[in-house]
Parts: C-alpha cells; sequence; structure tokens
C-alpha cells in the first residue's frame, strides 16, 4: 500500500496480496478485465481493495477455462457467472466428445498398423457429423434394398436399427465401431453380400407370408442345429436328413442352401457385432457351430 493515506495498491502490492505474478497482473490489466482506479504522479497504475476482491474472481473464472472475453462480459455485467459456466460446460461437453473421436480413432490405427492415408479416412468417418453419417446409412439401406419390395419388413427394420448412429456422448469403443461399420457399409462387395443375403429373404415371399417369418426360421434353425450338435448327430448322417425335414419341410435342399450361406457371410457377422456395439449392446451370439451343422448337412443332401 502507497503511503499517502489513499490505501491504493500498486501492482507490485497487488500481486504480493494475491500470488499471482506482476506479468499476469498487468496482462490482464491491459486486457481491461481489470483497469486501474487510478495513476500516481509518476504515471503508476494503482488498485483498491475491490480490485483485490476483482482479480481474485479473474483468476478463479481464467482457471475454470473461460477466456478474457467471456470473463469481461461477467465483470461489466453483460452476462451472468451462471450463464458463462452453462455454455462453458456445453463447449467442454462438444471437447471431450472431439477427445473421445480422436483417442478411438489413434486406437484403431496403432491397432492396425495403419498407413497415413488408412488413419486420414479413418479420421474423417469418425468426424462426420450427425447429417453426414445418417447419409451413409440411409445410402447404403437404398442400395441393398432397391427393387426389392416383397423382403420381410422385419429385415428392414433391423437392418435400419443395426445401423444406428452414434449417441450423443459415444464411449472410445462405440466410436471406433463406428468408424469400422462405416468403412464397411461403404464397401461395394459388402453391399452386394448384403444384397444378396436381402434377395434370399425375399425370395418366394408373397403378400400372405407374415412379417417376422425369417426370425422364426432362424430362430428354429439355431433350436434344432443346437439340439443336433447336444447329441453328437453328424451333418451327413441319416439322422440329420430328419432334422433338416423338420426345419424346410419339402423344400429343395439346393434352393434352401443358396439362400442360408449369405447369412452365414463372415462380414455379416461382424456388421451385426459392429452394429450392437455402436447401439451400446452385446454383441449377438453368431450362432456359427448351428449355422455350420445346417450348411454342411445341407450341403451332403445336395451332394448326394
Amino acid at each position: 500500500m502507497i503511503d499517502d493515506g489513499t490505501g491504493f495498491l500498486t501492482i507490485g502490492e497487488l500481486a504480493r496480496a494475491t500470488g499471482l505474478s506482476v506479468r499476469t497482473i498487468r496482462y490482464w490489466s491491459d486486457e481491461d478485465a481489470l483497469p486501474p482506479v487510478a495513476r500516481s504522479a509518476g504515471g503508476y497504475r494503482l488498485y483498491d481493495a475491490g480490485s483485490v476482491a476483482r482479480l481474485e474472481l479473474i483468476r478463479t473464472l481464467r482457471e475454470l477455462g473461460l477466456g478474457l472475453d467471456d470473463v469481461r462480459r461477467v465483470l461489466t455485467g453483460e452476462t451472468t457467472v451462471a450463464q458463462v459456466a452453462a455454455a462453458h460446460v456445453a463447449a467442454l461437453d462438444a471437447q471431450i466428445r472431439a477427445l473421445k473421436v480422436t483417442r478411438a480413432v489413434l486406437s484403431t490405427v496403432a491397432r492396425r498398423g495403419s498407413t497415413a492415408e488408412e488413419a486420414t479416412l479413418m479420421n474423417g468417418l469418425a468426424r462426420l457429423s450427425t447429417t453426414e453419417r445418417r447419409r451413409i446409412i440411409e445410402d447404403f439401406m437404398a442400395e441393398v434394398f432397391e427393387g426389392i419390395d416383397t423382403a420381410d419388413p422385419d429385415i428392414r427394420t433391423r437392418l435400419r436399427f443395426a445401423a444406428a448412429d452414434l449417441p450423443d456422448d459415444p464411449t472410445p469403443e462405440q466410436v471406433d465401431a463406428w468408424v469400422e461399420l462405416a468403412e464397411l457399409i461403404q464397401d461395394p462387395e459388402f453391399r452386394t453380400t448384403m444384397r444378396r443375403m436381402i434377395e434370399s429373404n425375399a425370395a418366394d415371399r408373397g403378400p400372405d407370408v407374415p412379417a417376422g417369418t425369417s426370425l422364426w426360421f432362424m430362430s428354429r434353425l439355431v433350436r434344432l442345429a443346437g439340439d443336433a450338435l447336444e447329441e453328437g448327430l453328424a451333418p451327413d448322417s441319416p439322422q440329420a436328413a430328419g432334422v433338416l425335414r423338420a426345419l424346410v419341410g419339402d423344400a429343395d435342399p439346393a434352393a434352401v442352401l443358396e439362400r442360408l450361406v449369405p447369412a452365414t457371410n463372415a462380414r455379416l457377422v461382424r456388421y451385426r457385432e459392429l452394429s450392437a456395439l455402436v447401439n451400446g449392446l452385446e454383441p449377438p451370439s453368431s450362432h456359427e457351430a448351428e449355422f455350420g451343422w445346417v450348411v454342411a448337412a445341407l450341403r451332403a443332401r445336395v451332394g448326394g
């Protein structure tokens, strides 16, 4: 405090009183966040007790990450601390989401040993806007279903759900899964595989066939083949023929095999796994053993 009876403080005294550096206080003063209340005869900036309280508020807001523009608006009464804090929370949430995306991309790059080009592609996919991500999904749905009007509506619903967008606050694992899923559904070869599966589902369906029939067939396949595996029945055994009759009736084994093989494709299995991860669900069982048994049994009948 200068010894003139005014109670004013110099920048040096203010620094000692608050523990802040002279350089920091001078910078904030130069930026009009802490204007001096007076000047000494020699032109030096002077501050009072109110300046100490104002300086403590500036320090608190800066430590919370607010910029000087927001600090000045609070100090001049243009906005409140609560309003600025709410806006800052929203900004931090956006930064956190961006950091999660960055972490997921780097994790995937490290795991795959990706090239610079692959890393650039993955980063671009992960940072797409919500609208852009939905456009990828809609384009995928349009291509794989184009001209197929008789497909089981349940298939269309499940595929749309499976390709659901990222949640507002995704985990790194969900971002990672989305990157791989987006790459997959934009792959022309995978789209062809998916379309064949849908065409198989749509074959010979008439208007009287209820929705969900494909689900019923798959659940029955898993149950019957699972029982056969537990009993140790060989796919080429006479008993296996009875299991197939219970599953497909009098249908041509070759036709059933042709329709079933696409559904057992490894990339379709991966699609379902990734979809579950994006949706925050446990990856579904691929029932690889059950499908494999039925495919082998059908091939034994076709080959015979």
